[in-house]
């Protein structure tokens, strides 16, 4: 499509024929005519409203002329060239430096929302907004990742980071863009990819009240109540008795194949050669060769996933007398290759299961959303 339009006078024919072109583009893609973004000056995409007053700051403030690509209306994410694509990738690592070293991602990590610049957007957008009018030191994102850093490493409750949020917007100066809710907080850094499922367990390790448990007050086996006891006796309804965390895999191997180098990494297995005959990698292994002779049509294909199993126990106080114990489930991809496949990064946490105690041989219990997933895979 013809982009000249973008650096004709504001006054020309060519600029109100070109602002037109682009206004029936927007709308032909997004199917909407009230929620499309601001591509003017001022707004740089950050703002969504109609056709009409996206016409009106065309016209009195002028087109972002960096916005050459556009992704946010529409085009294809691949139509930028080669040069500029590597050129604003490496603008965009330094501007979000920060978020790769708080939550470990890599520079690969970063094309994975490539596909879907519409997810990322909000975080794109909130990675250039100053904390507060004239801030030069801190953005909204990197505000809000150190302090969600803060909530994690001190163990906050979600009541405390609100509090501690409506605080710090109180202090900053006006016109912060400072969450003022942890729900708000949650929604940006879900664009992150790390959302989160919060499921119900009952306290003797029977089942998970999803599915045909969803609505249920009482377990089925055991009759035990689903809500949390208080000290007088008294059950605090709506307050669970014990909860599981389950964070699914499938979005995360998404963004590991999107990403053209962890992909690449993901059939290392298939295109090396063991030479000195040592078992150097789990591909070495007769465990490995007896499922390829098994299940050949699975075998046959690099690219299906290899993983791991792995949970322990351990104690998240820093009492040595408490007894609590915490149980997280984490999957390895063995198709990596031995200096990847153990790092942190690749080690993924799918669940954690919630003490007193130890879920023993009833483990198998919270497994099932990720056999669920897996089966699905």
């Amino acid at each position: 499509m013809d982009k000249s339009w973008m650096h004709s006078d504001r006054r020309s024919k060519a600029y109100e024929l070109g602002v037109e072109a682009f206004l029936n583009f927007s709308v032909e893609n997004l199917l909407t005519t009230t929620h499309i973004r601001y591509p003017c000056v001022k707004c740089v995409n950050l703002k969504l409203f109609g056709v009409g007053i996206i016409r009106d700051h065309l016209y009195f403030n002028g087109v972002d002329q960096s916005y050459k690509n556009w992704t946010f209306h529409g085009e294809p994410w691949e139509a930028a060239t080669n040069a500029s694509r590597n050129v604003e990738e490496d603008d965009d690592h330094s501007r979000y430096s920060f978020v790769f070293e708080e939550i470990e991602m890599d520079d690969n990590d970063f094309g994975d929302f490539g596909s879907d610049p519409y997810e990322f957007a909000n975080v794109i957008g909130d990675g250039d907004q100053p904390l507060y009018p004239g801030c030069r030191k801190y953005t909204k994102l990197l505000a809000l990742v150190k302090l969600y850093n803060l909530k994690a490493k001190y163990g906050m409750s979600d009541v405390c980071f609100t509090e501690l949020l409506i605080l710090q917007g109180d202090l900053l100066p006006e016109g912060n863009t400072i969450p003022a809710s942890m729900y708000e907080a949650k929604k940006t850094l879900c664009a992150l990819g790390l959302s989160y499922e919060k499921m119900h367990a009952c306290p003797n390790d029977c089942i998970l009240y999803r599915k045909e448990y969803e609505d249920l007050t009482h377990c089925p086996n055991c009759g035990i109540s689903r809500w949390k006891e208080g000290k007088d006796s008294i059950l605090k309804e709506g307050v669970p008795a014990k909860v599981a965390w389950y964070f699914p895999p499938i979005p995360r191997f998404k963004r590991m194949f999107r990403s053209h180098e962890t992909a690449k990494s993901l059939t290392w297995h298939a295109a090396r050669k063991s030479i000195d005959g040592y078992m150097s990698h789990p591909a070495d292994s007769p465990s490995w060769k007896l499922l390829d002779d098994k299940w050949p049509e699975f075998g046959n294909e690099p690219r299906n996933l290899r993983l791991a199993l792995s949970s322990d126990g351990f104690n998240p106080h820093s009492s040595l007398s408490s007894r609590y114990s915490c149980w997280p489930v984490i999957l390895v991809t063995y198709n990596l290759p031995p200096w990847l496949c153990m790092k942190r990064k690749f080690m993924m946490l799918t669940l954690l299961i919630s003490g007193p105690k130890q879920p023993g041989n009833d483990i198998d219990v919270y497994l099932e959303p990720l056999i669920d997933d897996l089966k699905s895979l």
